[in-house]
Protein backbone atom coordinates (compact mmCIF):
# COMPACT_ATOMS: atom_id res chain seq x y z
CA UNK A 1 0.00 0.00 0.00
CA UNK A 2 2.81 2.43 0.88
CA UNK A 3 4.46 1.76 -2.50
CA UNK A 4 1.24 2.66 -4.29
CA UNK A 5 0.91 5.89 -2.32
CA UNK A 6 4.53 6.78 -3.13
CA UNK A 7 3.90 6.04 -6.83
CA UNK A 8 0.81 8.25 -6.82
CA UNK A 9 2.70 11.09 -5.14
CA UNK A 10 5.60 10.75 -7.59
CA UNK A 11 3.22 10.75 -10.56
CA UNK A 12 1.44 13.84 -9.25
CA UNK A 13 4.62 15.72 -8.37
CA UNK A 14 5.22 17.05 -11.91
CA UNK A 15 1.66 18.39 -11.94
CA UNK A 16 2.34 20.21 -8.68
CA UNK A 17 5.57 21.60 -10.08
CA UNK A 18 3.82 23.09 -13.10
CA UNK A 19 2.06 25.52 -10.78
CA UNK A 20 5.32 26.54 -9.09
CA UNK A 21 6.45 28.83 -11.91
CA UNK A 22 3.42 31.07 -11.40
CA UNK A 23 1.59 30.17 -14.62
CA UNK A 24 -0.88 27.33 -15.00
CA UNK A 25 -1.43 26.14 -18.57
CA UNK A 26 -4.30 23.97 -19.74
CA UNK A 27 -5.25 22.71 -23.18
CA UNK A 28 -8.97 22.02 -23.29
CA UNK A 29 -11.49 21.20 -25.97
CA UNK A 30 -14.48 23.42 -26.56
CA UNK A 31 -16.02 20.91 -28.92
CA UNK A 32 -14.84 18.10 -31.16
CA UNK A 33 -13.14 20.41 -33.67
CA UNK A 34 -11.53 23.13 -31.53
CA UNK A 35 -9.23 23.39 -28.55
CA UNK A 36 -8.48 26.27 -26.18
CA UNK A 37 -5.09 27.11 -24.71
CA UNK A 38 -5.67 28.70 -21.31
CA UNK A 39 -2.99 30.34 -19.15
CA UNK A 40 -3.85 31.54 -15.64
CA UNK A 41 -1.60 33.64 -13.44
CA UNK A 42 -1.92 35.77 -10.35
CA UNK A 43 0.36 38.68 -9.63
CA UNK A 44 0.82 40.63 -6.41
CA UNK A 45 0.19 44.13 -7.77
CA UNK A 46 -2.85 46.35 -8.36
CA UNK A 47 -4.89 45.80 -11.51
CA UNK A 48 -3.81 49.22 -12.87
CA UNK A 49 -0.20 47.99 -13.05
CA UNK A 50 -1.21 44.81 -14.86
CA UNK A 51 -3.40 46.71 -17.33
CA UNK A 52 -0.56 49.15 -18.05
CA UNK A 53 1.79 46.24 -18.76
CA UNK A 54 -0.49 45.20 -21.63
CA UNK A 55 -1.55 48.62 -22.89
CA UNK A 56 1.57 50.84 -22.81
CA UNK A 57 4.79 50.66 -24.82
CA UNK A 58 6.93 51.53 -21.79
CA UNK A 59 5.68 48.58 -19.72
CA UNK A 60 5.41 46.15 -22.65
CA UNK A 61 9.14 46.57 -23.33
CA UNK A 62 9.92 45.56 -19.75
CA UNK A 63 8.41 42.06 -19.98
CA UNK A 64 7.29 41.08 -23.48
CA UNK A 65 9.53 42.21 -26.35
CA UNK A 66 12.40 44.67 -26.68
CA UNK A 67 10.75 46.47 -29.60
CA UNK A 68 7.10 47.54 -29.61
CA UNK A 69 4.79 50.15 -31.05
CA UNK A 70 1.30 50.36 -29.59
CA UNK A 71 -1.70 52.25 -30.92
CA UNK A 72 -3.99 51.23 -28.09
CA UNK A 73 -7.57 51.64 -29.29
CA UNK A 74 -10.28 49.44 -30.74
CA UNK A 75 -9.00 48.47 -34.20
CA UNK A 76 -5.54 49.61 -33.08
CA UNK A 77 -2.31 47.63 -33.31
CA UNK A 78 0.42 46.22 -31.12
CA UNK A 79 3.47 45.66 -33.32
CA UNK A 80 6.37 43.80 -31.71
CA UNK A 81 9.73 42.33 -32.51
CA UNK A 82 11.69 39.88 -30.35
CA UNK A 83 14.89 40.80 -32.23
CA UNK A 84 16.32 43.87 -30.47
CA UNK A 85 18.60 44.45 -33.49
CA UNK A 86 15.63 44.33 -35.84
CA UNK A 87 13.03 46.99 -36.40
CA UNK A 88 9.28 47.31 -36.32
CA UNK A 89 8.09 46.50 -39.83
CA UNK A 90 10.81 44.01 -40.77
CA UNK A 91 10.11 40.32 -41.51
CA UNK A 92 10.22 39.33 -37.84
CA UNK A 93 7.58 41.87 -36.73
CA UNK A 94 4.49 40.39 -35.09
CA UNK A 95 1.34 42.44 -35.53
CA UNK A 96 -1.52 42.03 -33.08
CA UNK A 97 -4.84 43.64 -33.95
CA UNK A 98 -6.77 45.03 -30.99
CA UNK A 99 -10.26 43.75 -31.72
CA UNK A 100 -11.83 45.21 -28.59
CA UNK A 101 -11.29 45.87 -24.92
CA UNK A 102 -12.92 47.02 -21.72
CA UNK A 103 -10.27 48.72 -19.59
CA UNK A 104 -8.99 46.52 -16.77
CA UNK A 105 -11.51 43.79 -17.67
CA UNK A 106 -10.89 42.22 -21.09
CA UNK A 107 -8.64 42.54 -24.13
CA UNK A 108 -9.19 40.69 -27.42
CA UNK A 109 -6.28 40.35 -29.84
CA UNK A 110 -5.86 38.71 -33.24
CA UNK A 111 -2.43 38.06 -34.72
CA UNK A 112 -1.62 38.87 -38.30
CA UNK A 113 -0.07 35.64 -39.52
CA UNK A 114 3.07 36.24 -41.57
CA UNK A 115 5.35 33.92 -43.52
CA UNK A 116 6.91 32.85 -40.21
CA UNK A 117 3.74 30.95 -39.25
CA UNK A 118 2.89 27.46 -40.54
CA UNK A 119 0.66 27.28 -43.60
CA UNK A 120 -2.06 25.33 -41.78
CA UNK A 121 -2.39 28.20 -39.29
CA UNK A 122 -2.66 30.78 -42.05
CA UNK A 123 -5.68 28.90 -43.40
CA UNK A 124 -7.37 29.34 -40.00
CA UNK A 125 -6.19 32.91 -39.31
CA UNK A 126 -9.72 34.36 -39.23
CA UNK A 127 -10.62 31.97 -36.39
CA UNK A 128 -7.59 32.57 -34.13
CA UNK A 129 -7.96 34.98 -31.20
CA UNK A 130 -6.40 35.68 -27.82
CA UNK A 131 -8.84 36.86 -25.16
CA UNK A 132 -7.22 38.10 -21.96
CA UNK A 133 -9.27 38.78 -18.82
CA UNK A 134 -8.21 40.80 -15.80
CA UNK A 135 -9.74 40.47 -12.34
CA UNK A 136 -8.89 42.39 -9.19
CA UNK A 137 -8.75 39.83 -6.37
CA UNK A 138 -7.66 42.33 -3.72
CA UNK A 139 -6.35 45.89 -4.05
CA UNK A 140 -2.85 44.40 -4.48
CA UNK A 141 -3.51 41.10 -6.25
CA UNK A 142 -4.73 40.54 -9.82
CA UNK A 143 -5.65 37.42 -11.79
CA UNK A 144 -4.99 37.26 -15.52
CA UNK A 145 -6.46 34.53 -17.72
CA UNK A 146 -5.41 34.25 -21.34
CA UNK A 147 -7.51 32.14 -23.72
CA UNK A 148 -6.02 31.15 -27.08
CA UNK A 149 -9.05 30.34 -29.24
CA UNK A 150 -9.51 28.80 -32.67
CA UNK A 151 -6.89 26.06 -32.56
CA UNK A 152 -8.08 22.95 -34.34
CA UNK A 153 -8.23 19.61 -32.58
CA UNK A 154 -5.66 17.79 -34.72
CA UNK A 155 -2.08 16.58 -34.41
CA UNK A 156 -0.53 19.59 -36.21
CA UNK A 157 -2.03 22.02 -33.72
CA UNK A 158 -1.39 19.81 -30.71
CA UNK A 159 2.28 19.71 -31.64
CA UNK A 160 2.40 23.48 -32.24
CA UNK A 161 0.70 24.18 -28.91
CA UNK A 162 3.70 22.75 -27.08
CA UNK A 163 5.77 25.58 -28.57
CA UNK A 164 3.12 28.17 -27.63
CA UNK A 165 2.79 26.83 -24.08
CA UNK A 166 6.52 27.11 -23.45
CA UNK A 167 6.79 30.59 -25.00
CA UNK A 168 3.66 31.96 -23.35
CA UNK A 169 4.63 30.61 -19.93
CA UNK A 170 8.01 32.32 -20.26
CA UNK A 171 6.38 35.61 -21.27
CA UNK A 172 3.89 35.49 -18.41
CA UNK A 173 6.63 34.60 -15.93
CA UNK A 174 8.53 37.64 -17.27
CA UNK A 175 5.38 39.69 -16.59
CA UNK A 176 5.13 38.44 -13.01
CA UNK A 177 8.81 39.16 -12.35
CA UNK A 178 8.62 42.64 -13.85
CA UNK A 179 5.44 43.61 -12.02
CA UNK A 180 6.46 42.22 -8.65
CA UNK A 181 10.06 43.49 -8.67
CA UNK A 182 9.86 46.56 -10.91
CA UNK A 183 12.90 45.25 -12.81
CA UNK A 184 12.79 44.46 -16.54
CA UNK A 185 12.51 40.74 -17.29
CA UNK A 186 13.01 39.74 -20.90
CA UNK A 187 13.94 36.05 -20.92
CA UNK A 188 12.88 33.99 -23.93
Amino acid sequence: MKKQVVKIVLLCFPLLMMGQNGVRSVVDSTDLNNIVLKHTLEVNVPIDSVWNAFSTEHSWKKWATPLVEIDFKINGLIRTNYNEKGSIGDDSTITLHIINYIPKKILTLQAELTKNFPEFMKEDAKDLFNIITFKELTPNRTRVISYGLGYKNNEKYKSLLQFFIKGNEQSYNNLITYLETGKPSLNY
